[in-house]
């Protein structure tokens, strides 16, 4: 590991256990979520130019991880972040917020429990109170995800539970926030590696993030001639509290990718922070695949 907290290539994680949903700041190694690593093996910090100046962005699951980092290089890049977590991550939202506002932006806190449809509109609702009208960037990112090796094991009660978190609420959100999206607008949501490969010890959590993949698409096809794009990005394996949440010491061992190490959280947040962006404008229904070398079809 260097100095700056960044994985060397072929350095293992250290095992390490936290009750779900994990919180950063009980993280062994910190992740970096405004510095971006570089050839050399060291790390520089973000630079923004002001691509998402003025824009208001609507993050769930902004207090920690690949939500974090998108917050933050969101407001090197000019936006204001409105985030949704639950409450027990009250701690990690605060610090994203503090250091958002360090930035010169402005992050609004929303505790709540996205597994309840209304839930959803109120976030939608405050969100537009909050930026006086109008949503540029909807980011569906928040997930559940714990492991089981057969279907047998598989309780029925967590395989409803992985739907009502992670796929559901894209669609509550989606709905709820396009009437206050105009041209121009951007929805991103969080997919995973596990959908192109089918990890068989995530079953619930690989299937809803199949569904991801064919909701942007079919989203997508309904509102890009509208001028609203719709994308996703499909990370392969990055370090955030997820990891030690819900894995056990074998998965955290090979916890790894082609690169021969896991993702930082900024990695994946100059992803979105690229499909935010009129970087993107030719880009919609489609998936980026930020996973540390892994091909995969589709």
């Amino acid at each position: 590991m260097t100095d700056k907290g960044q994985f060397e290539q072929g350095h293992e994680i250290p095992v390490t256990h936290q009750d779900f949903p994990g919180k950063d700041s009980k993280m062994p190694i910190q992740a970096q979520f405004d510095v971006i690593p570089t050839p050399d093996g060291g790390s520089k910090k973000y630079q923004g130019s002001g691509k998402l100046k003025g824009l208001n962005a609507i993050i769930t699951g902004g207090d920690s991880g690949i939500g974090r980092a998108t917050a933050l290089l969101f407001a090197h890049e000019g936006a204001n972040s409105f985030i949704a977590y639950l409450p027990e991550e009250q701690e990690d939202a605060e610090w994203t917020k503090k250091h958002v506002e360090e930035l010169g932006q402005e992050c609004t806190l929303f505790p709540t429990d996205l597994t309840k449809r209304e839930n959803c509109q109120k976030v939608i609702d405050e969100a537009v109170k909050t930026f006086g009208g109008t949503i540029d960037i909807l980011f569906n990112n928040h997930g559940y995800q714990m492991m089981c090796m057969d279907i047998k094991d598989l309780k029925e009660e967590q395989w409803l539970h992985t739907f009502d978190t992670n796929i559901h609420p894209f669609f509550y959100l989606s709905k709820y926030a396009l009437p206050h999206m105009k041209k121009g607008s951007t929805i991103i949501n969080n997919a995973s590696i596990n959908a192109y490969i089918g990890r068989p010890d995530l079953l619930d959590y690989t299937s809803t993030k199949g569904a991801i993949v064919s909701f942007t698409r079919g989203l997508s096809n309904q509102y890009v001639s509208k001028g609203i794009r719709v994308n996703a990005i499909a990370p392969g394996p990055v370090w955030t509290p997820l990891i030690p949440a819900t894995m056990n010491d074998d998965a955290q061992k090979q916890f790894t990718a082609p690169m021969g190490r896991p993702a930082q959280p900024s990695e994946i947040g100059t992803c979105v922070v690229f499909l935010a962006s009129t970087d993107s404008s030719a880009l919609s229904g489609q998936v980026i695949h930020c996973n540390g070398g892994t091909i995969v079809s589709g």
